[in-house]
């Protein structure tokens, strides 16, 4: 039974995978190969359309977490998990790098969107913190801003421990706090359009929650169980269409379509016009760039779990 912070995420993101895919999909990939590096995934071979795909998701920091590609000695055919697949980006790009990959969701549009995007991917719902495999499944496994949507973020990362084999590696990603200069806007927006968070929209337990930064995520991979864990801010520039970047919360995505879904009629076109006003300075040929970053974290699981 989850939590009621775990009940709303569900709810949120239920039938939501084409809206996600067409607005925010593309920011959510940004720290996608820094990721798989810090996985210790092999890069993808030069001059092939794999090594293209992974060039072209957009972030800095190859190796920035303290791992160059391949240093954790996952090679070609390494079997990797990626939790919280969403529309499979981080799922496509592993292949890309020679890893067998499998995918897992708590969302099933999003497990059918992965499906439909990477040919013969095995992708399945799950529900952190319970995945249906065995202690020790995988190589390595890696969760792209997964800890933001679960009520436990400590319970979910013992629970993909468990399932990576002594010897390999975890990576994940979460955005930080205080949020960056794209996320950031957002907040400026509603400020100026006064409109109000909902009073009934959860939060996490004190308990269960952590500081959003390299030390925080870091303190709860120890926690975890992980072994010579490190971290690091990985920050790009997010290249979007303004409508794509008003879409998704317009879509109800998130925490900021959350409180966008929750105001009236005025006070929504009082956003809108804020939202015109205070993303023009970003404005680059049409389209926007907005700073941003995440905070990526890996460490390397040194015996099994315990029973």
């Amino acid at each position: 039974m989850g939590s009621r912070f775990d009940e709303h995420e569900r709810a949120q993101w239920s039938g939501r995978a084409i809206a996600y895919r067409d607005s925010l999909a593309a920011l959510c990939a940004g720290p996608a190969s820094a990721l798989l590096d810090a996985a210790g995934l092999p890069p993808a071979v030069a001059g092939s359309g794999a090594a293209a795909l992974s060039a072209g998701v957009a972030g800095s920091g190859s190796g920035a977490a303290g791992l160059s590609p391949g240093a954790a000695g996952v090679g070609s055919g390494a079997a990797v998990l990626d939790v919280g697949t969403g529309t499979g980006t981080v799922a496509e790009l592993a292949v890309a790098r020679g890893a067998s990959v499998v995918a897992v969701d708590a969302e099933p549009s999003m497990v059918a969107l992965a499906r439909r995007r990477v040919p013969g991917l095995d992708a399945r719902v799950a529900v952190l913190p319970d995945l249906p495999f065995a202690d020790a499944s995988f190589d390595a496994a890696v969760a792209n801003f997964v800890l933001n949507h679960v009520g436990d973020p400590l319970a979910a990362l013992r629970e993909i421990r468990r399932v990576v084999r002594p010897g390999g590696r975890l990576a994940v990603t979460v955005w930080p706090h205080p949020p960056p200069v794209a996320q950031g806007l957002w907040h400026e927006i509603f400020a100026a359009a006064g409109a109000v968070r909902p009073p009934d929209l959860p939060r996490l337990e004190a308990a269960d929650d952590f500081p959003r930064t390299v030390d925080g995520l870091c303190g709860l991979l120890r926690l975890s169980g992980l072994a010579d864990v490190h971290g690091a801010e990985v920050a790009w520039t997010h290249d979007t269409d303004a409508e794509a970047w008003w879409n998704g919360p317009a879509a109800g995505i998130g925490a900021t379509g959350a409180v966008l879904s929750a105001q009236d009629g005025p006070t929504r076109q009082r956003v809108r016009a804020h939202f015109d006003r205070l993303t023009a300075p970003f404005a680059r040929g049409g389209r926007l760039a907005l700073p941003t970053r995440a905070v990526l974290a890996h460490g390397r699981v040194t015996s099994p779990s315990p029973a």
